[in-house]
């Protein structure tokens, strides 16, 4: 019995060590995952406050940015191609790019300015690219309103679209017409290239659904089940008659 209690009080020691290896093992991955996220979050809030002059950007930039990536492996998981995934990425990267300049260099203001000058001289000079701004693309998502119609088969559907386009359509261009500045206008695109990157994976996922077929397959043993019915086939015409099955 000595013995025993000794074994005893040994393997609770031993044990009390590994518990306190394990415990500090556990604090140092913790704190490590606790550095890299001070790392990733700090790194995106000091980036956005040298590049755009604001930390706001850097949230809203990395909540897109999150909302992409998983997203993306939710899509990934359920069978959607890297390479379409890649492709809405590079086209969204693109519509950053191309919004980011266009806004940086203010050319919706001077676009609508020019109009105004030409056709509402009488308005005042101040809210001159605003008002033209509004009412030139609204005129614009009339027109999409209208073909947009042809695809539904309710009158009050064909209403709503065109209203809502052309709404849709006013704003745009009240928000365009806004002098932004250099910093702004990088930051609002890059903020629509994310967006654009969601919106364009949803709606692939959306035109093509999921191939329920392929999915079950990947989780059922489909050539182990096929494999033992061919052995037990093969192993019943081998076993002499009246044996059984």
């Amino acid at each position: 019995m000595a013995h025993v209690d000794l074994a005893k009080a040994e393997l609770s020691a031993i044990g009390a060590q590994i518990a306190r290896v394990v415990g500090l093992v556990v604090l140092a991955i913790a704190l490590i995952l606790l550095a890299a996220t001070l790392l990733l979050i700090g790194g995106s809030l000091f980036t956005a406050e040298w590049l755009l002059g604001s930390m706001g950007w850097g949230i809203l930039h990395g909540i897109l940015l999150f909302a992409g990536i998983a997203m993306a492996a939710v899509l990934t998981a359920v069978g959607m191609s890297a390479g379409r995934i890649g492709g809405a990425f590079a086209v969204a990267l693109v519509v950053a790019i191309a919004t980011s300049v266009v806004l940086a260099l203010q050319l919706p203001n001077q676009l609508y300015a020019a109009v105004g000058d030409a056709i509402l001289p009488g308005v005042e000079e101040g809210v001159r690219p605003l008002v033209v701004g509004a009412l030139l693309v609204a005129v614009l998502g009339f027109g999409l309103g209208i073909v947009a119609a042809f695809r539904v088969t309710t009158a009050g559907s064909r209403l709503g679209a065109i209203v809502g386009l052309a709404l849709v359509g006013a704003a745009i261009g009240a928000f365009t017409a806004i002098t932004f500045s250099a910093q702004v206008g990088v930051g609002i695109g890059a903020a629509v290239g994310y967006a654009t990157w969601i919106a364009l994976m949803g709606i692939d996922m959306s035109r093509t659904g999921i191939d329920t077929e392929a999915l079950q397959a990947r989780f059922y043993p489909t050539r182990t089940i096929e494999t033992s019915k061919e052995t037990l086939e093969w192993l019943q015409s081998k076993m002499p008659p009246g044996t059984g099955s």
